[in-house]
């Protein structure tokens, strides 16, 4: 986080993506207020970031754009065209999170050093997965400065832009999957008796204490599993049922799903 220290930081765009990195950085005390401007064409959205953070928000991009040495590109990909305006004569670093909407779009349209980042929506509870990747220009040192922007809120890996869609696929839709396991867990709460809000939150604690415990020890899921799964018991029971109905198949199958259609919108939506 020390890399973000003295850095001046404009967000072109301070929607929910934006606002959860704003949350985050001012959150790790090495980022102050001062330091972060932002830009969004919505008046109600500036009111509600000024009110809240105390920042420096107003509607054109040009300004900002030129004042920061780091960018965040928080804006919708239909508006990009008329963002990638204010980049003309940018030669600072550049992170996009736009969905769709490749590195060399942003290398073509401006002199800037770029990274493409992929968050997830759980980021605005400072539990997201990021995936980054690098463009021609930019440096190890930009990569660490991205890195360190999305590791205020969750966790960053570093990929090749080519396979962005799979992250897409996997992190970017697989908090909706998530939710529907959830969901599901507490119908069969429900249906065994629970009353609702107790069976919703053993299912969410759950999963939550169970991607915890993963992350935290390093190990494998399936030794992980095999630790509750007592020979002849209730888990094994369980998961039993779960592999007759195509659980895992369903899951490889929705990440594959999620990918190719990623892939047509990146394709379909010319700028």
């Amino acid at each position: 986080m020390a890399l973000l220290a003295d850095r001046r930081i404009a967000f072109l765009g301070g929607g929910n993506m934006a606002e959860a990195l704003i949350r985050g950085l001012l959150a790790s005390g090495e980022v102050f207020k001062e330091n972060i401007r932002v830009s969004d064409p919505n008046a109600e959205r500036r009111a509600h970031l000024e009110t809240l953070y105390g920042l420096a928000v107003r509607p054109d991009n040009e300004p900002n754009a030129e004042w920061g040495d780091l960018i965040v590109m928080a804006v919708k990909p239909q508006m990009m065209t008329t963002a990638l305006g204010s980049l003309a004569r940018v030669h600072e670093l550049v992170v996009t999170i736009a969905a769709g909407v490749p590195i060399r779009t942003f290398e073509a349209a401006s002199p800037a050093r770029v990274i493409r980042a992929m968050p997830n929506t759980p980021a605005l509870v400072l539990a997201g997965a990021t995936a980054i990747a690098s463009g021609a220009r930019a440096s190890v040192e930009d990569l660490a400065v991205a890195t360190a922007l999305f590791a205020a809120v969750g966790r960053v890996v570093h990929v090749p832009e080519s396979l962005l869609d799979a992250v897409t696929g996997l992190s970017g839709s697989g908090p909706a999957y998530v939710m529907v396991a959830i969901e599901a867990l507490a119908d069969g709460g429900v249906k065994m008796g629970l009353p609702r809000e107790v069976a919703l939150t053993l299912a969410a604690q759950t999963v939550y204490g169970s991607a915890k415990l993963l992350l935290e020890t390093g190990e494998h899921p399936a030794a992980l599993k095999d630790r509750v799964t007592s020979p002849g018991g209730t888990t094994v029971a369980g998961l039993a049922r779960l592999e007759a109905g195509g659980l895992r198949a369903a899951l490889i199958d929705a990440v594959d799903a999620a990918t190719r259609r990623a892939t047509e919108l990146g394709v379909d939506r010319p700028l």
